[in-house]
């Protein structure tokens, strides 16, 4: 079942908990998927013949195509979210990649944020997007380019000096997020705070430096 019953207009944007596809998974507000290829030019053939999918359908996803792997996302920039347009879609696509032998590993998809911990946002920010080359969307420092990872700005009411100010968001499918925290645990590190799980979890490395294992679960 591609999206679950209640909401299933193309102009209506779906929750994270609506949509249940095999190959894709709901990460930082797209559907993303990852096919392995085995070859550049098994991975351009799939783009070429998505290509023309896409044309004929709409909306045109964005494409990363690598030496043996390709990764795929799905977006309604209409509306910010997900519609059935993007699921219908995202099924036709996964066809194709299964008709061209391509090997579907939603398991190795995450997206990576940067956020920075300061109690004073609107003074900051600017030099921020200075620095990035960036433009602000949504208090969010944008690579228009998308080869950096979004900064964004999280409220603080700390001003010593020696308060960690930088920390890693990473977005992974659900299924992903526990073991990503058992692996860092054995790795030497600790969860500080999961009252907020399954949307984040809060771990921190020997040194006390903290990172966020995140999930679009809890978000709605």
């Amino acid at each position: 079942m591609a999206y679950r019953q209640g909401m299933s207009q193309s102009t209506t944007r779906l929750g994270a908990r609506q949509i249940d596809l095999a190959d894709w998974r709901w990460v930082l507000g797209a559907l993303r998927a990852r096919f392995d290829t085995g070859s550049f030019a098994a991975g351009a053939e799939f783009v070429a013949a998505a290509g023309r999918i896409c044309d004929a359908a709409g909306p045109h996803p964005e494409v990363d195509l690598r030496a043996r792997h390709i990764r795929l996302a799905l977006r309604s920039d209409d509306l910010g979210g997900v519609t059935e347009r993007e699921v219908r879609l995202a099924e036709r696509l996964s066809a194709l990649a299964s008709e061209q032998g391509l090997d579907p590993r939603p398991d190795r998809l995450q997206e990576l944020e940067l956020a920075l911990d300061t109690p004073a946002s609107e003074a900051v920010r600017p030099f921020w997007a200075a620095v990035l080359g960036g433009g602000e969307a949504g208090g969010e420092i944008l690579d228009p380019a998308g080869r950096l990872p979004p900064l964004w700005f999280q409220a603080t009411d700390s001003t010593a000096p020696d308060r960690q100010r930088f920390h890693l968001d990473v977005t992974v499918p659900p299924e992903v997020a526990d073991r990503r925290i058992a692996a860092a645990v054995a790795a030497g590190g600790r969860v500080v705070d999961e009252s907020r799980a399954p949307a984040f979890v809060v771990v921190a490395d020997p040194d006390g430096n903290k990172a966020c294992i995140c999930t679009e679960l809890g978000r709605e």
